[in-house]
C-alpha cells in the first residue's frame, strides 16, 4: 500500500475538524479542488472510504474516525521530533521541552495533576502543559489520546484488568496510578442517612460499580443528576440526599458532610494513565508518568 505523506494526513484532518472541504482548504491555504483531489488519492491509497460526503459537508465514516486520529498521532511525532532528537542522552533540564498536552477528568485535573505538574516543570523547565478537562463518558480521555487530541490522558480504567496492557483496537497502552474505594457521603449528623434520596452523576463510572449498587437493597434508584461529582457534594452538604463518591472526589468534602465507609466488598475504581506507543517513548511523556506514579495520597 502506498504511504500518505505529511500533507495528505494534514488534509484529513483538516476535513475532519472543519467539517467541509471548503473550510479545510481555508485553514490550510489550499483550494477546494485540491483538497478533495488530496482525500480521494488518500482513500485510494488505504483502499476505504473516508469521508461520507454531503450537501451540508463532510464526515468521517468510521475507517475515517481511525485514519484521522492515526495521522493527527503521526503528524504529533514530527511536531515533538527536534526536541527528542536534542534530549537523546541528556540528563538537563533543558533537555525535554516544547508541549505536552493533557486529558484529564475533572476530580483528576483538580487533585492529581497539579502536584505532579509543579514537580515535572521545576525539573523540566523546558515542558509547557497543556491541560484539558474532559467528561469521562463514552470515549473520555482514553479517546483524546486515541484520537490524538492528548499525549497521555487521565482515566478511569477497566477493574477487570488494571495493570498496564495494550489497550485493544486503539492500541494504547495504560498504567494504574492509583485505587479508590467509594464511601457514603450524606449530610453531617443525619439520623439515618441510608433513608435520604440518592444523588448521582452520568460520569460515576463503572458496570463494575453499577453490578454493586444493584446488589445492595438499601439503595434507591437515583431521583437528583446532577453535572458533576463537586455539585452532588454540594447538594448533599445542603441535605438533599446521600450520594456514593469516590475518594479523589471527596477530598472536596467539608463539614457540612459525613463520610461513611462501604465496607471491604464496597465498589473501587482504578485511576490511571492511557497514552499511545509512540508518545509512551517520548522523554516529555515518561516524566510525567515518573511524577504521577511518585504522587502519594
Amino acid at each position: 500500500m502506498a504511504e500518505l505523506a505529511p500533507h495528505e494526513l494534514r488534509v484529513l484532518v483538516a476535513v475532519a475538524e472543519t467539517g467541509g472541504f471548503s473550510a479545510a482548504a481555508a485553514r490550510l491555504g489550499l483550494t477546494q479542488s485540491a483538497v478533495s483531489h488530496s482525500v480521494r488519492g488518500s482513500e485510494a491509497k488505504v483502499g476505504a472510504v473516508l469521508f461520507e460526503r454531503g450537501r451540508t459537508g463532510a464526515s468521517p465514516t468510521p475507517a475515517g474516525e481511525r485514519a484521522v486520529g492515526l495521522a493527527r498521532r503521526i503528524l504529533r511525532l514530527y511536531e515533538v521530533l527536534g526536541a527528542e532528537v536534542r534530549g537523546a542522552g541528556r540528563d538537563t533540564g533543558e533537555a525535554v521541552g516544547g508541549v505536552l498536552r493533557i486529558a484529564a477528568f475533572r476530580s483528576a485535573a483538580l487533585h492529581l495533576l497539579p502536584p505532579a505538574l509543579e514537580r515535572l516543570t521545576a525539573r523540566h523547565p523546558g515542558i509547557r502543559p497543556e491541560v484539558r478537562v474532559v467528561r469521562e463518558l463514552g470515549a473520555g480521555a482514553a479517546g483524546e489520546v486515541a484520537a490524538g487530541r492528548a499525549d497521555l490522558g487521565i482515566a478511569t480504567l477497566n477493574a477487570a484488568a488494571p495493570a498496564a496492557r495494550d489497550g485493544g483496537a486503539a492500541g494504547l497502552l495504560t498504567g494504574v496510578l492509583r485505587e479508590e474505594k467509594y464511601a457514603l457521603v450524606h449530610p453531617a449528623g443525619h439520623p439515618d442517612p441510608k433513608a435520604l434520596p440518592l444523588l448521582d452523576w452520568d460520569e460515576n463510572c463503572g458496570s463494575y460499580t453499577r453490578d454493586w449498587w444493584r446488589a445492595q437493597d438499601w439503595i434507591p434508584r437515583a431521583t437528583v443528576k446532577a453535572e458533576d461529582d463537586a455539585m452532588v457534594l454540594t447538594m448533599v452538604g445542603r441535605g438533599l440526599g446521600m450520594a456514593i463518591l469516590p475518594e479523589l472526589s471527596l477530598r472536596e468534602a467539608t463539614a457540612a458532610v459525613d463520610i461513611t465507609g462501604l465496607g471491604p466488598s464496597g465498589p473501587v475504581r482504578h485511576v490511571g494513565y492511557v497514552t499511545t506507543p509512540e508518545s509512551a517513548s517520548t522523554l516529555a511523556v515518561r516524566a510525567l508518568i515518573r511524577e504521577l506514579r511518585s504522587e502519594k495520597g
